[in-house]
């Protein structure tokens, strides 16, 4: 049987969940409500059991900078570092790697006219860590692979958010044509609604938000008209990590099941997240 994608997942990457969670503080009063509001995606990913999680995520100057950040890079390595992103490198064994399945996918995609930058080394910050404290353990060892696929959306030129849904639609191309028997969870990670500069330093817009969730869910093709300045106009200039979760969403099917869905907004960031399968 060929490889499957049986979930896809769109969730915020704040890198101050990462710090809750190394300092055991999920359960203090600020970060319960989030550490149970994603509850029940845990338990349905446990139940799903995925074999490879594909985390479509941006790097922060960790492992990439300004001087050479490539528009599109993936992971071709069956390991992956825990990255220094200035305070240290946090108490997280590394990630394992699929290579084979990354070099199917690199070839894939290269084919299909996605040009990629390979990686056979990267480390990992918080734009994939995060995700990744929130819905898989970790002790004494992570229950499945993983391959990186980091997105430029912080050096201009930025891909659009038509060709990051295509992008997405490929590689469900590129999983279903691997012919080992594996069960694959994409994510989206990125957002929601924030702006960490400037006089709109702080910017949130909740109802934006729950708009961008209605419809990525039931219209996708409508998100993937949307211009850069239109998400940050609307929603603050880090929001355009949301073309992200686009990429997520072109790997589902047109119709999805809605799993859970899960919204919080205590700080400067929209913290979101949707769980989606096939319908």
């Amino acid at each position: 049987m060929p490889s499957r994608i049986v979930g896809g997942l769109g969730l915020s990457h704040v890198p101050s969940v990462g710090v809750a969670y190394d300092r055991g503080k999920m359960q203090t009063p600020a970060w319960k409500p989030l550490w149970d509001g994603t509850a029940p995606t845990r338990q349905w990913l446990a139940r799903v059991k995925p074999d490879v999680a594909i985390v479509v995520y941006n790097d922060h100057g960790a492992d990439f900078f300004f001087d050479k950040y490539p528009t599109f890079a993936v992971g071709a390595a069956d390991s992956y570092a825990i990255g220094d992103e200035g305070f240290g490198i946090r108490p997280l064994p590394p990630l394992k790697g699929d290579a084979e399945f990354s070099w199917h996918l690199c070839e894939s995609l290269i084919y299909d006219e996605f040009d990629l930058t390979v990686c056979q080394e990267m480390a990992l910050e918080h734009g994939f860590l995060v995700p990744m404290n929130l819905f898989f353990p970790h002790e004494p060892d992570w229950p499945l692979a993983v391959v990186p696929f980091e997105v430029n959306v912080i050096q201009h030129p930025l891909p659009t958010a038509r060709r990051c849904f295509k992008l997405g639609q490929a590689l469900r191309r590129a999983v279903e044509s691997y012919p080992r028997d594996l069960r694959v969870v994409i994510l989206g990670t990125g957002g929601m609604s924030h702006q960490l500069n400037g006089r709109r330093f702080g910017h949130m817009n909740r109802d934006w938000d729950a708009w961008f969730l209605d419809t990525i869910e039931a219209e996708p093709e409508r998100l993937a008209d949307l211009t850069h300045d239109e998400i940050m106009r609307n929603a603050g200039a880090e929001a355009v990590e949301l073309i992200m979760w686009l990429t997520m969403r072109g790997a589902m099917t047109s119709r999805v099941k809605q799993v859970h869905r899960f919204y919080y907004a205590p700080m400067t960031t929209g913290m979101g997240l949707l769980a989606l399968e096939d319908a």
